[in-house]
Formats: structure tokens, sequence, C-alpha cells
């Protein structure tokens, strides 16, 4: 009988350690099917589109308004469970599909319609993609494109010409035609109009150098060009100096008048720019000697195979969607599958202010196609030297792929803190030993510069089986023309220019699969409780009792921001146990101090109606794949996708497929250290992914980085450790290099 049992324990040891071995070798096969579309997909499927006489497809670069083109090309995910299939038993992966989002304005009904085509890289097929109730796409709510930007220039061009004098005299010199180094440029504001339908924007000139996003020269209009011939657009509006005109000509006339209130700013100077990057003031900082470097003095400890990670038990795939950014499938940790999908669905800065242009900003970043600004990273400042760097493409507003270079970067950093550590005093002036564990974590990182603001994306991997996922903000500020209503708003930090407060808000899926698909979800608080001493009855105890709130209904788990959010968010299975008999599980701990935006069903509230709740839990859906779209930034009154709609049917989340919906965010009031920029620290908000129980004790012991110093029989210090004494070469010596081009390829 013990031999038997034996055997069997033998032959279940080898059936999982063959699992392992296999899930590994699966999930490196499975990776590809996340991988971004390459640049020969992307014109296989162009040429494949613009082949159909049906579509009758023009280049989308072609300045005419009037014509049918691909705005967006970008993978299309395949459905989970037949990902699952390749990815857990190593079956065939599903064939490869492109995203299309084609514009059709040369028709009577000008339409936005989203293709699938199939198969890649030789397509044969495409199929509409429809959308809840088979509701059409607003052509109105499309993006902005070049072609658009180009005539938009050209009527603006018009309007300044008419109020050149004002202008120039405003502006000291600058001007937006016939100009050379005292130009002047514009910022677009969104959403663009007030209700369904419209297209009008608010636009205000700045003067164009270096950093001029906070040089407003106090003149905004707003410019009616729904219209696809740019002949029939309109001005509507005119605002100077905190006062509206309802034509440019008005106020021109007003101006040679002298019956308004003029404004003259201080006279340019390039030599004091307080835009610029360039150093002043007094620095205590040595600058003869470079400050520490990151160093990899063996190589790297990371494996990367396309777009398939490895390192210390974690793997996964990655990819950079155009219409939103980083995401990350399939993670793993030592062979077990933690998340199936974890990635950035929107993020929004919504602002207040005393003039139109502050007042309508409410920047909801998909719609600028976010996941296509990750321009390029350089070394030592965005990523370490030694970090590896890897090119991006994309398919967006454009006629060819477009390669962006060195536009994601991965590397391995310790942390300068100790992932673990202890000092044992024997507290007469010695120890008993002392344990430490050095931090490093791996990094995937990319960026997004939309428009003026720089977000740094970033997911982090430690060696005790936590994920980070962290964005910091950066970049100039939203800033708009100086009024002393505007203190209402924001902050003056320079003697024109108002720095408007605003909400940074991200929202992330984490598709979470704990231990397994049949995933439940709970909430844990602490509640006082008085009971009387057992050992001292006539005294009472009052301490915190750990009270557990089992969430069965989507509904129940959707918590709303202004009300009290639980101390623990806590996933798990119901069905899985460890060596304790603890249910295995993660928590998610929130970095943010978000709050809501809008009131709850203001008009443009409605498009982000996850910017709701902090968290949210739904059953997992594949049609319910992303939370936002590239539509909702010009029509949030009548979005094509409403988060809401996917907890309307409140249904059971108890042992099933779960998607945590994260909201994270901080509110920003500038202030005069935003000037030229605003910095990193502080200004940093995300989520961990931790093991509550999914382990028997904490994985990193497996680390062999760890030191053990013990006293010997003489008090002599004897050092343990699990690597070698020998540390490699340090820093390199390549010079620094940066080109920041990007071209179609």
């Amino acid at each position: 009988m013990a031999l038997k049992c034996c055997c069997l324990m033998v032959l279940l040891v080898a059936l999982g350690t063959c699992q392992r071995l296999h899930g590994r070798e699966w999930a490196h096969y499975g990776a590809s099917m996340f991988a971004d579309l390459t640049p020969r997909e992307m014109r296989d499927v162009r040429d494949y589109l613009e082949s159909k006489p049906e579509l009758g497809l023009d280049r989308a670069r072609d300045k005419n308004l009037k014509k049918n083109s691909i705005l967006l090309m970008e993978l299309h995910l395949p459905r989970k469970h037949e990902a699952l299939r390749a990815l857990d038993r190593g079956q065939a992966k599903p064939p490869r599909q492109a995203r299309v989002v084609v514009q059709f304005a040369n028709q009577a009904e000008p339409n936005i319609t989203e293709y699938i085509v199939s198969s890649l890289p030789y397509p044969t097929s495409y199929t509409r993609q429809t959308f809840k109730g088979d509701r059409p796409i607003r052509f109105e709510s499309r993006p902005i494109t070049l072609s658009e930007y180009a005539h938009i220039l050209t009527i603006l061009q018009k309007i300044t010409a008419k109020a050149h004098k004002l202008l120039f005299e405003t502006t000291g010199g600058f001007s937006l035609n016939n100009c050379t180094d005292r130009c002047l440029t514009f910022s677009d504001i969104a959403p663009r109009g007030l209700e369904s339908g419209e297209r009008r924007s608010w636009i205000m000139l700045q003067k164009f150098v270096e950093g001029y996003f906070i040089h407003p020269v106090g003149f905004e209009v707003l410019i009616n060009h729904k219209d696809l011939d740019p002949e029939h657009w309109t001005v509507e509006k005119v605002w100077y100096n905190s006062q509206y005109f309802d034509t440019v000509d008005e106020l021109v006339e007003r101006y040679e008048k002298g019956t308004l209130e003029k404004v003259k700013l201080p006279d340019h100077d390039d030599s004091d720019l307080y835009s610029t990057y360039i150093p002043r003031g007094h620095s205590n900082t040595r600058t003869d000697i470079h400050g520490p470097k990151l160093v990899e003095p063996q190589g790297h400890r990371y494996h990367l195979d396309g777009n398939f990670v490895e390192y210390a038990g974690w793997s996964f795939a990655f990819r950079v969607r155009s219409s939103a950014g980083l995401q990350i499938f399939d993670l793993r940790f030592n062979g077990e599958r933690i998340a199936y999908e974890i990635g950035l669905q929107e993020a929004i800065a919504f602002y207040s202010g005393d003039t139109p242009a502050a007042m309508q900003t409410k920047y909801i970043d998909a719609g600028w196609a976010m996941g296509t600004v990750d321009y390029e990273l350089a070394p030592g400042i965005d990523c370490p030297e030694i970090a590896t760097f890897l090119d991006l493409h994309h398919y967006y507003d454009t006629d060819k792929p477009v390669r962006y270079k060195n536009a994601l970067c991965v590397f391995e950093m310790t942390t300068a803190m100790p992932l673990r550590r202890h000092f044992n005093s024997n507290f007469h002036g010695g120890y008993n030993f002392f344990g430490g564990l050095e931090n490093h974590v791996l990094v995937i990182r990319t960026t997004s510069t939309v428009y003026n603001y720089d977000y740094i994306w970033d997911f982090l991997f430690y060696q005790n089986g936590v994920m980070e996922s962290r964005v910091s903000a950066t970049g100039y500020i939203h800033a708009t023309f100086y009024t002393p209503n505007g203190l209402q708003y924001g902050t003056k930090v320079y003697n024109y220019v108002l720095g408007n407060l605003h909400t940074h808000l991200i929202h992330y899926k984490v598709d979470l699969d704990i231990a397994g698909r049949e995933n439940s979800f709970e909430s844990m608080n602490l509640k006082y409780v008085n009971f009387t001493n057992p050992w001292s009855p006539k005294h009472s105890i009052v301490q915190s009792k750990l009270v557990k709130t089992q969430h069965l209904t989507e509904r129940s788990a959707a918590f709303r921001f202004g009300k009290a959010f639980p101390r623990y968010v806590h996933f798990y299975n119901p069905n899985e146990k460890n060596k304790w008999g603890n249910q295995r599980g993660y928590r998610i701990q929130y970095n943010s101090h978000a709050n809501s935006v809008l009131p709850r069903g203001w008009k443009e509230e409605n498009g982000i109606s996850w910017s709701r709740y902090p968290l949210a839990v739904t059953r997992h859906k594949d049609s319910e794949s992303t939370s936002s779209s590239i539509y909702t930034q010009n029509d949030p009154w009548e979005p094509l996708v409403s988060f809401e709609d996917f907890i309307r049917n409140n249904e059971n989340i108890t042992n099933q497929d779960l998607v945590a919906w994260v909201t994270v965010g901080f509110l920003h009031v500038p202030h005069s250290e935003d000037i030229p920029n605003t910095a990193t620290p502080g200004n940093s908000v995300g989520f961990f992914l931790r093991p509550f129980n999914f382990f028997d004790e904490d994985p990193s012991l497996a680390s062999k980085s760890v030191v053990i110093v013990r006293p010997d029989k003489e008090g002599k210090p004897k050092v343990q450790r699990w690597t070698p004494e020998t540390i490699g070469h340090c820093v390199t010596d390549k010079p620094f290099f940066y080109n920041g081009t990007y071209a179609g390829v």
C-alpha cells in the first residue's frame, strides 16, 4: 500500500512538472496572438481594402475632406475562450485579424464604419463590426485628422489677417501670417460643441515658442467646422481679454475705435524664456561628475522574445493598442495565470476656467489616439541606458505604417529599498543574525504625449508575486489667459498666464484569473468590538474585528466615488486553497486620490460613466472588451460605448470569470513650480496586484540574492550568500544619442 501511494505521488509530481513545462511553451507559443500588427500586415490590409471598389477608398492625407479613407488600423483581439485553448492546451491559435476604422465622407450620408479584416497576413474577407443595438457611429464623433487641421489653419489665417493689427500690438509683433521667428500657433479644445451632432471648436491662440502651451495671448475663437466643405465654415464667437464678440469684424471695429479694454503683453525676450528647459538659477549640485547610473554588471536577467517576456518567475505578452495604449496579456507567476488581460482603457483631464477655452476643456484622450503618441524614449532619462528599447508601429491618419523608434523599453532596476530585511539584536551590543534581500523589479514602459501632457506608463513586476501598474504625469500644464476671475479656477503662474485646475482620471481593465477562471469577490473592513476581558472581568477590551462582505452581483461591487471605499478588495478562487486552508486570491491596492469630475448624469459625464467608480466588477464578456472609444471625445453626450451598460443587468459574480475596472487619478491645482514643466514626484498614481494567500509563503524565498550574516564563535561576521562576489563592468562609454523622428515605413 505504501509503495502504491509513493508511486502515485511520484506520478502526480511528474504530471505537475510536465504541465508546468508545457505551460511555459504554450505561453510562449500563444504570445503572438496579442502582438501588434506588423508593418507588413498593415500594408496588406490597406492594399486589400483599397482593392475593393465598393469601398471607394482614397488616401487619408488627401486634403479633400469629402473622401472615404482609413482612419485607424490595429489588432483585433481573439475571443478569450479561443485564446485560452492555445495558451492552456497548446491548440491552434485563432487567425489574426485587424480592426479597421473607415471614414465614409464621400457619400450622401457620411458615416464611420468599423471592419474586422481576416485573416492576416493574407486578408481575404472583411465584415462590419456592430455595436450594442446596432447603433451607428455618428460621423461628427470622429477624431480630427491632419487634413481637417490644415483647413482649420486656413480659416485661422483668414481670421487673424482681419485682426492682424490687434494681435500684432497685443503680442509685441507676433502673427499667424507671413511670420518668421515671431509666429502664433493654436490649440484646439474638445469636446467640439455642447450636444451630440455638433462639431464646433474653441481655438486658443498662443505664441509659437518653445513651450507654447503656457503662452496664451488672450484671443480665442469658436469655429463651426461641421460642414465637409471648409468654405462653409463659420466663426460663431470671439473672446478677447474677458470680452465676447459675435464676429471678428465687431472686435476689430471696437478695437480701432478704442471702445474696449486692450491687452499689451510684456515684451518678448528669447533669452529669458520662462517655458524653456534651459537651466537658470543657482545650482548646488556638482556638474563636473555624473550622478549614479543603473548598470547590469553581467547582462540582462530577463528574457525577451518578440512580445513575450520572462523574468523571475513572471511571464507575459504585451502590446500597445493604437487607440489607448499599453496592455499585457496572459500574466503568469511560476507558470500560474494571475490575469488574462491588464490594460489601459482611457485617460481624461477635465478642466475649469474663466475663458471659454478653459471652461470647455474636457480631454478624453483615446479620442486623440492616445496609444499612437508614444514617441522615442531617451536613454538615461526616460529609461536607463541599459534598457532594451523596442520600436512600435501604428497606422492612424496615415497612408502607410509609421515607425516610432525606441518607443517602448524593458529593464530591470533596483529600487534602493530592501524587499525585506531584519536585524536581530541580542540586546547586549551585538546581534544574532542579519538577513536582507535586495529588491529588483522588471519594468515595461512607454509614454503618451497627448499634446501638452506626457504620461509615463509603467508595469512593474516584483520578485514576490506583486505587480504594480503606475502612471506618472509630466509635460506642460494646460494654461489660459489670466483674468482676475480666473483665480477661482487655478493659479497665476506668470504675469498673464493662469494654470487651470483639473482632475486626471485613468481607467484600467484588469481581467483576473486567480487559480482559474472561477473567481469570486469580497471586500474587507474593520469594525470595533467591545467585550469583557476574559482574564480580568472588571475590564473591557476594545479592538478591531475583520468584517468580510461577499459581493454577489455587479451592482453590489460597483463602488461610488464620494462613499467609503473598503480597506481591502479581494479576488479569490472559492474552489482552490493554499496549504493552510486559505482561499487563494489576489487583492487590488490603490495608490490614488481620485474623485469624480462631474455630477452623475450630467451631459458630458454620460460618456465617462466609468469615472463614477474607483472599482467596478463585472463578468467577462468579449462584447465588453473596452470601456471607452475613440469617439467619446467628440460625442460624450451619446457615447457609442457606455460603461454603465456593463453593470446595468446586475449579473451574478460568484464563481465567475471576473473583470475589475479600476479608476485612479489625482487633482492638480497648478502652482508656480509647474513652470516650466510639471514634475513627476507626487504625480504618480496606480494600483498594486498583491497576492493574498495565493502562495504558501513568500515566493521571493526562491531568490538567490539574499544575504545572511551571523557571528561565528569568535564573534566575527560570517557572510552567507548565494550569488557570486565578482561583479562585472559598470557604466557604458557610449555618448548620449537621441533622434526623436518617426516616419512611414
